[in-house]
């Protein structure tokens, strides 16, 4: 689970310091939107008490939300030991791997948003289109598109070595929180340790084991897929004080509250597995944090079993997301060596589900907005309620669900089903721009969120260089044996 937010453009940036208007800007334009609607479709009568048009949008949101509360059932199906034992690796037959015009179109399409954001005298890249701030979790994407990019034949070999080269370079050497490990966001421009939305401000506010985590999984594709800078990638690695992101077999950050430092556990079922498994290729002790059943419980949406993690915000102080990306990025990155497939299945199964009942396509997960709060997490189901959009602070935002274009694109590169073809062609026709691939598509407002991010486009470009090559780039890039 990413553990923060993504700052968003610096225009936005009034609006997000406002706090407490944010609820109210938020209401004022949904009451606009549904305004104008009605003003469009009612008919000009004088009768009083107008009543909401039929299939408004605000009636079918209030339709859909009364379904995803009934599709909730506690306790779930669980998943058998022998389902996990028996579930296989997606791995792509070969020879069917070879992307399609349309794909490639995609991929170049996503690659537009690094050419854009990429600074080459740093080699990091902006998180947010036009925004110099950068976290460990967003370069990490970044490496993961310009490899995507370089073996697409997107970029050319000479470009890749410059860019990939400064990339290791500043990794190698970047200021780090007392001088232990990364700091959470920096300016990608000057390298300054920084607090969200603050460029210009030397600050260190702690480390993100998670996002280490998932930076400690593309050193090593990288250092095994491209010989001649391994020793780069290893001296990112030394440049780095472990000892401190475990502890007892789990996985610790720390934050910055009131000028005094916090250690925490960090993660929960999902990402806490998924980064796990990166620090674990460095030889770390995770053991407790690779454990997918011990905190385990099951809950039915729409009549299936997913996963979801025991420790909640009640019981624990820690938000238990189930989203699809950490299940995307395990699949594609290490063949479900993290998580087991079987329940990547039922999170994607689950959300089929609900667009047979609701018709209203499903691809979750967290990302920035184009509007405020700006950062959401579009679950399946966290603190004990189901389909709930929520900011990490649990504020509730259901009337900006979206469906995710990198969610649609990961599960298709995943599966290609019927229904992942129907999430792929919706993204094709929805949600390009000039500058990338937007972010989502908003269920109620029916429009895209405009946000454009270097997460989503690497994670695009990622998913469809795993189809290339058709099977897990951990294994593609030599790390380890094929597993089948």
């Amino acid at each position: 689970m990413k553990s923060d937010f993504e700052p968003p453009p610096k225009k936005f940036s009034i609006l997000a310091s406002v706090g407490g208007v944010v609820t109210a800007i938020v209401a004022i334009a949904g009451l606009n939107y549904l305004s104008a609607y009605l003003n469009k479709n009612a008919v000009a009568e004088k009768t009083e008490g107008l009543q909401p048009v039929p299939n408004s949008p605000a009636q079918l949101a209030e339709k859909v939300a009364k379904l995803d509360t009934q599709s909730l059932v506690l306790p779930g199906q669980p998943i058998s030991l022998s389902e996990l034992k028996t579930t296989k690796i997606p791995y792509i037959a070969p020879g069917v791997g070879k992307l399609t015009p349309q794909e490639m179109a995609i991929a170049r399409q996503a690659w537009s948003y690094f050419q854009r954001n990429w600074n080459d005298k740093t080699g990091l890249v902006n998180s947010v289109d036009g925004f110099a701030s950068v976290t460990m979790w967003d370069q990490a994407a970044a490496i993961a598109a310009l490899v995507s990019a370089r073996e697409l034949n997107i970029v050319s070999a000479s470009e890749f070595d410059g860019k990939m080269s400064q990339t290791l370079k500043t990794l190698a050497t970047i200021p780090l929180y007392k001088g232990e490990l990364p700091n959470k966001v920096y300016n990608s421009q000057t390298l300054i340790p920084v607090n969200y939305g603050q460029l210009d401000k030397k600050e260190e506010i702690g480390w993100s084991a998670i996002d280490l985590g998932r930076m400690a999984i593309w050193l090593k594709i990288i250092g095994a897929k491209y010989p001649q800078m391994r020793s780069q990638t290893e001296a990112v690695w030394k440049h780095w004080q472990v000892n401190r992101l475990t502890k007892n077999g789990q996985m610790f950050g720390t934050s910055v509250v009131n000028g005094k430092e916090q250690y925490n556990q960090e993660g929960r079922l999902g990402y806490e597995n998924y980064a796990a498994y990166g620090l674990q290729l460095w030889g770390l002790n995770v053991n407790k944090a690779l454990e997918y059943t011990a905190n385990t419980a099951f809950v039915n949406l729409y009549g299936q079993g997913i996963p979801y993690d025991k420790r909640d915000a009640k019981n624990s102080g820690a938000n238990n997301y189930v989203l699809s990306e950490p299940y995307i990025l395990d699949g594609i990155e290490t063949g479900f060596q993290a998580l087991p497939k079987a329940y990547a299945d039922r999170v994607l199964a689950a959300q089929e589900a609900r667009y047979l009942a609701t018709k209203q396509l499903t691809a979750v997960t967290e990302d920035n907005l184009d509007r405020p709060p700006y950062f959401v997490y579009g679950t399946l189901f966290v603190n004990g309620q189901a389909w709930a959009t929520i900011t990490d602070t649990q504020q509730k935002y259901n009337n900006l669900r979206f469906l995710s274009a990198k969610a649609a694109i990961g599960w298709y590169t995943l599966y290609d089903t019927a229904y992942t073809r129907q999430l792929f062609d919706f993204v094709q026709t929805n949600l390009k721009s000039e500058k990338g691939w937007y972010n989502g598509f908003y269920e109620s407002l029916g429009q895209p969120n405009k946000a454009l991010t270097a997460n989503n486009n690497g994670v695009i470009l990622e998913s469809l260089l795993y189809k290339q090559v058709g099977k897990p780039l951990t294994v593609w890039a030599g790390l380890y044996s094929d597993p089948k």
